[in-house]
């Protein structure tokens, strides 16, 4: 029925702009958006981001994982993080740059494209989000 519908209003073309997991392309305030939210505080690849994307992201994006099957990203090393996915859209991390990210882009509810991720699974939440997008502001380094 739903197929008919849409058929019928001329909007079979427009279904993926319809998806609930994909958000408008947004163009943030690059300045605000890319601002570490706590200057005082240094967030620890080895100590707060490995660990998060061992326990949420590891699962799919580990050799042999769907995540690295369809995206082509490697989630289990600081190297292969850096080296990105071979099938992405854009850079999975722009030094400093959080919001042209890949990877914080694809945490939150309404990403500009494809899936949220983890996919299947609870979002992560609001602090676990700024934890990334301040260890990508601050150079997202390997400590």
């Amino acid at each position: 029925m739903r197929t008919l519908i849409v058929a019928s209003l001329g909007l079979a073309g427009c279904l993926d702009a319809l998806a609930p997991d994909v958000g408008p392309l947004a163009v943030p305030d690059q300045q605000t958006c890319n601002s570490d939210s706590d200057g005082a505080v240094v967030v620890s690849f080895s100590g707060q981001v490995a660990p998060l994307l061992q326990d949420r992201c590891e699962r799919c994006h580990q050799p042999g994982g769907e995540g690295v099957r369809d995206s082509g990203l490697d989630l289990t090393s600081y190297d292969a993080l850096r080296a990105g996915g071979t099938r992405s859209v854009g850079t999975i991390v722009v030094v400093g740059e959080p919001c042209a990210s890949v990877l914080y882009q694809k945490l939150g509810e309404a990403p500009p494209f494809g899936a949220r991720m983890p996919r299947s699974e609870q979002a992560l939440s609001t602090t676990d989000q700024l934890l990334f997008h301040d260890w990508i502001a601050e150079g997202a380094l390997e400590d």
